[in-house]
């Protein structure tokens, strides 16, 4: 099969999975590209879009037979923007993960596989983002392998969606306890959206580490 991945920012934490899903799907009689935009999709079989910052337009939903998304929350609960970080934020410990056929609207289409994960409570981001990616890997291997052999379902339910995240976000309250915003400290960024906090008018920044 044509399979293209698409991770349209070459920053991305999910590129390291992207790249190890093009190393396992090698292994077996495919041809797979990992790409950076998606005008640069022929016509393929699948098209994975992970991590895709930009809304993919129509023509290059056209040129796959599938074009997937893979999603951390339990749809249509969760649609949007950082599905992760917000059930992080909301005390969520069983993470649904969706791989799901792209449609013009926001996380709509038709759900081909879920899995879950588990947090304790305890992870930072970069473990939350391991545990997620491990999830994306295995949901994306799976559906290669059943290709043509899986039932879809609609979803059912009253949507909800998310906000976009910024660096804003990531703003501590001085006035709060840590434990009262451990959560929040488990979602931030060290380098990209570092925690922050105000004090007598001076910002100062904070990174939080795991002392193992």
């Amino acid at each position: 099969m044509k399979i293209y991945i698409l991770v349209d920012n070459p920053e991305s934490w999910i590129l390291e999975w992207a790249r190890r899903i093009k190393q396992s799907l090698s292994k077996g009689d495919h041809d797979i590209s990992l790409i950076h935009h998606q005008n640069e999709i022929e016509v393929c079989d699948i098209a994975f879009y992970l991590g895709c910052t930009n809304i993919v337009n129509k023509q290059a939903l056209n040129k796959s037979k599938s074009s997937i998304v893979v999603h951390p929350s339990n749809l249509p609960k969760g649609r949007g923007f950082s599905p992760l970080a917000w059930q992080v934020l909301e005390g969520e410990h069983e993470i649904t993960v969706c791989l799901f056929e792209a449609t013009d609207g926001v996380d709509e289409g038709d759900i081909y596989l879920k899995s879950s994960f588990i947090l304790s409570g305890f992870e930072l981001n970069d473990e939350i983002k391991q545990k997620q990616g491990r999830a994306i890997l295995d949901l994306c291997l799976e559906y290669v392998k059943e290709y043509g052999h899986i039932k879809t379902e609609a979803q059912l339910g009253e949507p909800t969606y998310y906000d976009r995240r910024s660096r804003g976000s990531s703003e501590l309250d001085v006035h709060k306890t840590i434990s009262e915003q451990f959560n929040l400290l488990r979602v931030v960024d060290n380098e990209r959206y570092p925690a922050f906090f105000y004090f007598k008018n001076k910002k100062y920044i904070l990174k939080i580490y795991d002392d193992k």
